[in-house]
This record gives C-alpha cells, sequence and structure tokens, in this order.
C-alpha cells in the first residue's frame, strides 16, 4: 500500500496501476468513510482501503450510491467490504466493524481525483449487489452473453471474491443445474468442458462455439475443450447500468 495525493481512475478497469483493477470484477475501489472508523482509533490506509472520504452521510453511503467528483469521475458502490483476518488485529472483535469496514465499488466514469477533492452522493442510484457470494454468482452468470464463455476464474472474479472460492464453484454448479441458467457457458479455468452440465457441447455449437477434442492418454478418454481466446467474455460495460 502506497500513500498518493492524485489517483486516476479509469471506467470498465479502476484504479489505473492497482493490482487489483479488473474490467469485470466489482470491487475495483475500496471506500471507507472516515466517520464510521474515528471512534475505532482506525488510521487512515489501515483497513487497506483505496479512498477515505468524509461527510457523507451514513444513510447515502450504501451499496447502490453514485459517488461522482468534480473531475467526473464517477464510482458505483456495489456491496460492503467483510471484515476478514488481515484487520484483525485493529480491534478486539471483528463484528464491531461490520458495515464499517468500507464498501467496495467500480468506475463508472473516468478521471483524476486528490486529496480534498469535492464529491456529491445519490443514494440508491443503482441496484446494490447481494451480500451473498451465491447470490452474485447468479448475477453474475445470467449476463454471459450467447456465444461466449467465461471460466472459474472469471466467475471468482465476477462475484468479487478471492480465489478460495475456486471450490465452491462445483458446488454453486450442482445448485443451481436444475434451474433456467446458462450453465452451459461455463468453462474450467483451462476451458474445458464440465460435468456438471448436461449436453454442453452440443448448447456450445449451437451458439456458434467451435468445441474441439483432444485426446487424453494417461485416462484413455478424449477430452472437449473450447479455445478460450476466440469466446471469452470480457465485457467492461457490465456494472455501468
Amino acid at each position: 500500500m502506497v500513500e498518493l495525493k492524485t489517483l486516476n481512475l479509469k471506467v470498465g478497469h479502476g484504479i489505473k496501476g492497482d493490482i487489483n483493477a479488473d474490467p469485470i470484477s466489482p470491487r475495483q475501489v475500496l471506500i471507507v468513510r472516515y466517520e464510521d472508523i474515528l471512534d475505532l482509533s482506525i488510521q487512515p490506509g489501515e483497513l487497506r482501503e483505496n479512498i477515505m472520504v468524509t461527510g457523507i452521510e451514513f444513510d447515502n453511503f450504501i451499496p447502490g450510491s453514485l459517488l461522482t467528483f468534480e473531475s467526473g469521475a464517477a464510482i458505483r458502490l456495489t456491496f460492503h467490504c467483510e471484515p476478514c483476518k488481515r484487520i484483525a488485529h485493529l480491534v478486539e472483535l471483528l463484528k464491531s466493524i461490520q458495515g464499517k469496514r468500507g464498501i467496495l465499488g467500480v468506475v463508472i466514469k473516468s478521471g483524476k481525483i486528490q486529496v480534498g477533492s469535492n464529491f456529491q452522493v445519490q443514494a440508491n442510484k443503482f441496484p446494490a449487489l447481494s451480500e451473498n457470494p451465491y447470490e452474485r454468482f447468479l448475477s453474475f452468470i445470467i449476463k454471459i452473453p450467447i456465444g461466449k464463455v467465461v471460466t472459474y476464474k472469471q466467475i471468482i472474479k465476477g462475484m468479487g471474491v478471492d480465489n478460495s472460492y475456486l471450490r465452491a464453484i462445483p458446488t454453486y454448479l450442482k445448485k443451481t443445474s436444475a434451474a433456467d441458467y446458462p450453465l452451459h457457458r461455463i468453462l474450467d479455468s483451462k476451458g474445458y468442458l464440465i460435468i456438471y452440465v448436461n449436453e454442453q457441447k452440443n448448447k456450445l455449437e449451437t451458439e456458434g462455439i467451435r468445441v474441439l477434442t483432444e485426446q487424453d492418454f494417461l485416462n484413455n478418454l478424449n477430452k472437449s475443450f473450447v479455445n478460450i481466446k476466440n469466446y471469452l467474455w470480457e465485457d467492461d460495460t457490465i456494472y455501468l447500468k
């Protein structure tokens, strides 16, 4: 973490130069309200936030709000950042900082902001993303367009969770298999078809996606896969509406 006086916000990306910036992630920026940490004696930067703001009413600093800065830069707040072990040393109980860890967001308009920048807040400008990871999984996969695919790794990014959730994806797929979701557009992290979807090959080919086959000599079977480079969905407008 490096303290900066100026940040360059880039639409469909996040903060220029930030290792966590990603076009499909709902957690490009972490914003903390100074008033929320004042009584906890937590100093700016200790929560690993990107931006510290002050002057926002508590009722307006909520997922779904829009922050617009004087430069024209704008951030859509998506969902609360959960307290985790990285900040456990700052408080006696993690539950004491529940709802005060900050709110994550995505950059929807580019521009520079700096210390002392003025901004406006519009509450309920957008739908708030669910705090439940499984519900964010569902919200993400229904946006995958016809003729495109995503991998497990992209789903993790689109849900806004860490890599430990890769183990949960098969469970989510099984849980959703009976519902009407485009699960056939999901591939494993290497581009192979998955075992949780019936008729996946036929469904993909019906949408114009070419499915290839290679022989797995070790297990004496054929494995079907998709050339990810040709069909990967990387839409950076996913959170602009």
